[in-house]
């Protein structure tokens, strides 16, 4: 947790940026794998995580812009818990730390939202992602569970983005932190990627590492030989020589701020032509755009900018052909590029997605394209001071995409389709980094993690 003015002060900025009503928050609850007793690795709620700091189940908590307060509702460790989880503090000596000194049980969370409600006051709530959650939800504020999202509070949801998405010097000394677990992970990473090991092995190290610093996943790992598929969980394939082995992973701070890093490997430690080719014009794009980030920068121009570098290299190897801007402009490169260059990063790797990623990534300057591939940006804003994104593009050759637009003749102006039908078992290349706007220009979290080609070779070797 941060210092307990941290957050005071954030649920005060909330208070005056929402103006009026309550704004209530539920805790995340043990999610079960298979009984009850056996329950998936705790993570709390991300919103309750930011206001309130404390992670556990069992809480929920109201702040009343109307009267300016703020309560914790939850329920001291009866003995049975004790024997089986062992003692926590007092609940009003935890809510301390988070700056609160209203507590009550938790049951009064129910009884306070009801009669606010029989009273005509307005009740906030962000939009809810968990099943048990929306069920209490839905129960208690006599809302559909299929209309919770739909109804959740716009004026809450815009208050919640302004804060989250501008991250303060103690946030990314967090994601750093994380950054640099990451680091580690990944030279494992390099140096374990040789012909006959699994890609299980390569994550199960990797995950290791993370836990062995205190820290666990942001998310389920990506590593695998099958780059061309974005979120590749599967992990049990051999690795050869002759194949790239993409890994996107990152770690999670304890305090919940992510990291998000994506290499791509050649299996083996070396290059081959072809690899260094196609790998070439990623690194170079993800180069460039690091550098066009600075306040007053669209991120969509940036994206843009750098599918289009992508295309002229790509028209370099005889895969495209004609003027890149204008293949850009049709979409044609989404054959190789299909995704946005990158996304918010914060206390959730995909930073506030559950709030909508219209809200997040685009507010209401930035209208979302409805092309294929730009369509996938998930983030489009002018770009400010605190920002912390992802920069990742890619190139993939997609077998079940290339034979639907060869047969539907997209973009006969722009692709050479005989051509990259030889490139149809290479699988993917993905570069990923996680980037903070100054107040200058930008940048790169953490310490470095190799990248070039020499840089890559040089670690698979150790």
């Amino acid at each position: 947790m941060f210092k307990a003015a941290t957050y005071v002060e954030r649920r005060k900025r909330l208070k005056k940026s929402v103006g009026s009503g309550l704004m209530i928050f539920l805790a995340n609850e043990e999610s079960p794998m298979n009984y009850p007793a056996n329950a998936y690795r705790y993570r709390q709620d991300s919103s309750f995580l930011y206001f309130f700091g404390l992670a556990s189940p069992g809480l929920a908590a109201v702040i009343d812009a109307d009267e300016g307060r703020d309560t914790l509702f939850g329920d001291d460790h009866g003995i049975e818990d004790i024997i089986w989880e062992g003692e926590l503090p007092k609940l009003k000596d935890r809510a301390l730390e988070a700056g609160v000194g209203r507590v009550k049980p938790r049951a009064a969370f129910d009884e306070v939202v009801r009669k606010a409600l029989a009273a005509g006051r307005t009740i906030h709530y962000l939009p809810p992602y968990r099943p048990d959650n929306k069920i209490v939800l839905s129960g208690l504020l006599g809302v559909p569970v299929g209309e919770l999202k739909a109804k959740a509070s716009a004026s809450f949801i815009k208050a919640a983005v302004e804060q989250r998405i501008i991250k303060t010097k103690e946030e990314v000394r967090e994601m750093e932190s994380a950054a640099a677990v990451s680091r580690e992970m990944y030279l494992a990473a390099m140096a374990l990627a040789k012909p006959g090991r699994y890609e299980y092995q390569i994550s199960g190290a990797m995950e290791g590492i993370a836990l062995a610093n205190g820290c666990r996943l942001a998310f389920p790992p990506i590593v695998t030989v099958n780059g061309q598929i974005f979120h590749m969980h599967a992990q049990d394939n051999v690795l050869t020589r002759g194949r790239m082995l993409l890994c996107d992973c990152g770690a999670e701070a304890p305090s919940g701020y992510a990291s998000d890093i994506t290499r791509s490997i050649p299996v083996g430690g070396k290059f081959n032509r072809r690899q260094k080719d196609i790998y070439g014009i990623v690194l170079a794009g993800q180069e460039s755009a690091i550098k066009a980030i600075k306040p007053g920068v669209n991120f969509k121009d940036v994206h843009l900018r750098t599918a289009r570098l992508m295309a002229e290299g790509l028209k370099g190897l005889g895969l495209m052909k004609g003027d890149a801007a204008e293949a850009v402009a049709a979409g044609a490169h989404a054959l190789f590029f299909p995704h946005g260059l990158g996304h918010n990063i914060g206390l959730d790797v995909h930073d506030m997605e559950d709030y909508g990623e219209n809200y997040v990534g685009y507010g209401e300057k930035v209208e979302r394209s409805r092309q294929f591939g730009l369509a996938y940006l998930r983030m489009a804003r002018e770009l400010k001071p605190g920002h912390v994104l992802t920069v990742e593009p890619g190139l993939y050759f997609i077998p079940a995409l290339y034979a639907l637009w060869r047969k539907e003749k997209r973009h006969g102006d722009f692709i050479v389709y005989d051509a990259v039908e030889k490139f149809l078992d290479f699988g993917g290349v993905r570069i990923e980094d996680d980037v903070l706007v100054t107040d200058r220009g930008r940048k790169v979290l953490g310490p470095p993690i190799p990248k070039t080609i020499a840089d890559v070779e040089r670690a698979c070797r150790a």
